[in-house]
C-alpha cells in the first residue's frame, strides 16, 4: 500500500517527538533533548507549517469555504504561534528547531504537492492533509510533549489552544464529507 504524500509530514512530526522522548527517558544522549525549548520549536514549526498551507487554501481553493478555512487557519495560528514566541522570550529560551528536523523536508514536500494542483484536486488534498496534519499535532502533543513538558506556562499555552487544533480538524474533516 502506497503511503500519500502529505502523511510524510505527519509522520516526521509524531516520529521526531517520540523518537526524542523515549530516548531522553531512557537516558540516550543520541537523541535531541526533548527540552521545552526543542517542544516550543516544534510548536512553533507546527504553527508556521500550517499558516503556509492556510495561506495557500486562502489562494487556490476552488470553493469559498476552502478559501475561508484556509484564513482562518493562517489567523488562528499566526495569534498562537506570536503566543509561543512571546512565551519563549519571556522565558529566555531561543525556540530553535534540532539540526536534520525532519519536519521542515516533509513540509516542503507537502507545500510542493499542494502548489501543483488546482480545483477539486487541491480542495481535496488541502483538506486530507490539514485532516491528517491536526490529527498528528493532537496526538505527539497529548502523548509526547505534553507530557515531557517542565514549564507550567508553555504547558498552559499548550493546552489552552489545543482544543483550536481539534476545531481546525473537524472543520477540515467536515468539509472533506461534505465534498464527496
Amino acid at each position: 500500500m502506497r503511503i500519500p504524500r502529505h502523511f510524510s509530514l505527519i509522520a516526521a512530526l509524531v516520529a521526531f517527538a517520540s523518537a526524542a522522548h523515549a530516548q531522553a527517558q531512557a537516558g540516550k544522549p543520541a537523541a535531541p533533548a526533548l527540552d521545552d525549548a526543542t517542544i516550543v520549536a516544534i510548536f512553533d514549526a507546527a504553527n508556521t507549517f500550517d499558516m503556509e498551507t492556510g495561506a495557500l487554501a486562502a489562494k487556490k481553493g476552488s470553493t469559498q469555504a476552502v478559501r475561508d478555512l484556509g484564513k482562518q487557519l493562517t489567523g488562528d495560528q499566526t495569534t498562537v504561534r506570536q503566543q509561543g514566541r512571546d512565551l519563549a522570550t519571556h522565558l529566555h529560551v531561543t525556540p530553535t528547531p534540532p539540526k536534520d528536523f525532519p519536519l521542515v523536508g516533509a513540509h516542503a514536500d507537502a507545500m510542493k504537492k499542494l502548489t501543483a494542483l488546482d480545483g477539486k484536486a487541491f480542495d481535496k488534498a488541502f483538506l486530507e492533509h490539514e485532516v491528517a496534519f491536526h490529527k498528528a499535532v493532537i496526538d505527539a502533543v497529548t502523548t509526547t510533549l505534553l507530557p515531557a513538558l517542565r514549564n507550567q506556562d508553555v504547558k498552559d499555552l499548550v493546552t489552552r489552544v489545543a482544543p483550536a487544533f481539534t476545531a481546525h480538524m473537524m472543520a477540515a474533516q467536515h468539509l472533506l464529507d461534505t465534498a464527496k
